[in-house]
């Protein structure tokens, strides 16, 4: 046997465990975390000689491949029978270990002295990203000294959210592409399954997905603790949907699917999401006026952009809560919405999304002041248009703007420039008459 293989060790005998306190048992499983943080560390040393052996440059010759494994991370699945991603963080963490990321030696230490876990030390490596022009690599250091002291006594997931925040804070610029780059990566999939039944898998960006968890949230509230109604037809739906035979998952899925059959069902020429899902945002208010910093969206660890803050204030309104300098809180005005019944003059001045090559109906855009409420624009039908939201996005996340020039309004950035046209013919032509949009 290798000298680099450890002993066996025993499971104990479940009456043993049954005879133990309820303080011995708290005691034995602190005591095995520990072991288990010094074992990983000893796997992600192993692994990290695995990805030295099997380094690009060595093509097929490398360990993995000669093996018969595509990549380092298969090679320590099969040899070990771990997850994959069980398998990808001590290939990570193992290259920490052999120093490829000089700012993140705090952290390879704390791993090697068995203080910090293998997961929150690849959590730690993946949150703080790499130096870039605006981020020095002392900085990062200092940050990973930081985090791999919290990072002892947390899980990988509150690790994970704290390094992702330390990277926003020395890099409020970079937020937006760290944004971009999560949605992105969003995808949904459904796989037929033999069983007759549709497998549904995917991921979304933290924008999408607190529209989805609240609007899904909501209907399950009094199920999960959530607020008494008063309301005596809200009591009573309280109470048949605690008594509700259905799971909680079954139930998820009952309220998506009812979501998506009225959403469909609705009038196409009617402004439907007049409200979105309660999505909140914190935002410093200096921040958002300035378009510099970076936002939270409330149920959600990653940070958004300032131009994401901006959009859903747009779509949605927002209330400012003013901090005072004793740490209490007051609320301000709620900034001023279209009414419905502007909504339903957009909705018949553009008829659908603006945008000339779009052809999304008013139940799918949101309404959008083209000179902003915050910069002294009207909340007015002649200071409305209609966009759906990837265009809404567009504007406020891409960097484009409105222009009205004499040939009619368009959107642009610079350098390309996309037409915005009614899609109600009466309204197009009335409108092209005193020259504001065009066919």
């Amino acid at each position: 046997m290798s000298a680099l293989a450890t002993a066996a060790i025993e499971v104990p005998d479940l009456s043993v465990l049954r005879r133990v306190s309820d303080t011995e048992l708290q005691d034995a499983l602190r005591a095995w975390g520990a072991t288990r943080k010094r074992v990983d560390a000893v796997l992600a040393a192993l692994s990290g000689e695995v990805r030295r052996r099997s380094a690009r440059e060595r093509g097929a010759a490398g360990l993995a491949q000669s093996s018969g494994s595509r990549t380092p991370d298969v090679f320590v699945t099969q040899a070990t029978g771990l997850s994959g991603v069980e398998a990808r963080q001590l290939v990570s963490v193992g290259g920490m270990l052999d120093g490829e990321d000089p700012w993140l030696a705090p952290v390879a230490e704390a791993v090697a002295a068995g203080e910090v876990s293998v997961g929150a030390a690849a959590a730690i490596r993946a949150g703080l990203g790499t130096p870039t022009p605006l981020v020095a690599a002392d900085d990062l250091q200092d940050a990973a000294e930081r985090l791999a002291r919290e990072a002892a006594t947390l899980p990988p997931e509150k690790v994970a959210r704290l390094a992702r925040e330390a990277r926003d804070d020395l890099d409020p610029v970079g937020v937006a592409t760290r944004e971009e780059q999560l949605r992105s990566k969003r995808w949904l999939r459904f796989t037929p399954l033999p069983s007759g039944m549709t497998g549904v898998r995917g991921e979304l960006d933290p924008e999408s997905s607190a529209v989805v968890a609240d609007a899904v949230g909501a209907l399950l509230a009094p199920r999960r603790g959530g607020p008494r109604f008063v309301d005596s037809e809200e009591l009573a739906r309280a109470e048949a949907l605690e008594k509700d035979p259905r799971t909680h998952e079954q139930l998820a899925v009952d309220a998506l699917v009812e979501l998506v059959r009225v959403a469909t069902a609705a009038d196409p020429d009617r402004v439907f999401g007049r409200r979105r899902p309660a999505v909140v945002v914190h935002v410093d208010a200096r921040d958002l006026a300035a378009g510099d910093g970076s936002a939270w969206i409330e149920g959600q660890s990653t940070a958004v952009s300032i131009a994401t803050a901006r959009r859903l204030a747009c779509a949605d309104g927002y209330q400012p809560i003013v901090f005072e300098p004793d740490g209490s809180t007051r609320l301000g005005r709620t900034q001023r919405l279209f009414s419905e019944r502007q909504r339903v003059e957009l909705a018949a001045i553009w008829g659908g999304c603006a945008v000339e090559a779009c052809e999304r109906p008013p139940s799918w855009t949101e309404a959008h002041h083209v000179e902003h409420w915050s910069r002294g624009g009207v909340t007015d039908t002649s200071n409305g248009v209609l966009l759906c939201r990837h265009h809404h996005l567009l504007l406020h996340n891409g960097g484009w703007t409105i222009e009205k020039p004499p040939g009619g309004w368009c959107m642009t950035d610079g350098v390309r420039r996309i037409g915005l046209v009614s899609k109600n013919p009466i309204s197009r032509r009335r409108r092209a008459g005193r020259g504001s949009t065009t066919s």
